[in-house]
């Protein structure tokens, strides 16, 4: 079993057994905050911090009846003590946070959370009921600000999905233009379908443009960086003198939305043909803006 699922079994454990779906989002957020490599990261959402990557953990736990699920909770099924599995410093850590806010309500939780880590609220559809008055203006000082249209790009290797799209939401991004040539992913949530819900439900559009990718075939053995630049020779010969029309478009969607990212899978942007794409881009009559590799 997956190290992270035993905190999640440790935590219901520790609770009695059973526990609310929000206050196990809220709970688990509070042990994360407090770690320095936390195994789950999270996302502003409608109701605050929330972790797609725990949501679906706790899915996969039902589907093998370790938990179960009825209407708003979560019960532990699983009859191991998993307390005793975890490391000294995580078990101290999630003994704090069950003994300090484990008795908290829901609605108490919601407005901890929000008054203490407001970025997490800058998408909750109750932020202001929540924080009423001036303590709204917690959130409204972290919400990221509309600024300078802007061409950004990013890869998600080495990196959670929440991680990946927090950035995005940082940087106010407002259209995510997927240019792999094959938009699938081993990796939880990046392949094509999930991560388009993923970006809707924070309210960033998600478009594919397979286009401007670069086929499977030619991405084998690039171990060095001089593999990568004979790669990235090719396709700037080929792929982006061949696709002008195509990136005329990825130009219209930049004026009509303002701030959008190009992605991909590297890391690296030197290792990425995204950053060759991106600068063919600024080449384009008419780009008058910023590009930003986040």
């Amino acid at each position: 079993m997956f190290y992270r699922r035993k905190i999640i079994l440790a935590l219901i454990e520790l609770l009695g057994g059973r526990v609310e779906k929000l206050r196990f989002q809220k709970l688990l957020f509070l042990f994360s905050m407090k770690k320095q490599d936390p195994e789950y990261d999270f996302v502003p959402y409608k109701y605050g911090c929330y972790s797609y990557s725990a949501h679906a953990d706790m899915n996969t736990m039902i589907k093998k009846g370790l938990i179960s699920e009825t209407g708003n909770e979560y019960a532990k099924e699983d009859k191991n003590r998993y307390l005793k599995y975890l490391r000294p410093q995580d078990k101290r850590i999630l003994d704090e946070v069950v003994s300090d806010y484990g008795h908290m309500s829901k609605d108490a939780l919601i407005e901890y959370t929000y008054l203490n880590y407001p970025f997490y609220a800058i998408r909750s559809t109750i932020a202001k009921e929540v924080l009423p008055g001036k303590l709204y203006e917690r959130v409204e000082n972290v919400t990221p600000k509309e600024g300078l249209a802007t061409l950004f790009t990013i890869g998600y290797e080495g990196i959670s999905l929440e991680g990946y799209l927090q950035k995005l939401v940082r940087n106010n991004v407002k259209l995510l233009v997927d240019v792999r040539k094959n938009p699938l992913s081993m990796k939880f949530g990046f392949s094509k379908t999930p991560l388009k819900g993923y970006c809707n439900s924070l309210g960033i559009e998600y478009v594919h443009i397979p286009e401007l990718g670069i086929a499977s075939e030619y991405r084998q053995q690039l171990e060095t960086q001089e593999d990568y630049d004979k790669l990235f020779i090719r396709y700037c010969q080929t792929t982006l003198n061949e696709t002008a029309e195509v990136q005329l478009r990825v130009l219209g969607l930049l004026k009509k939305h303002k701030r959008i990212a190009l992605t991909c899978f590297e890391a690296e942007p030197c290792r990425c043909h995204r950053t060759h794409l991106a600068e063919s881009i600024t080449t384009l009559p008419g780009f008058e803006y910023r590009v930003i590799h986040v």
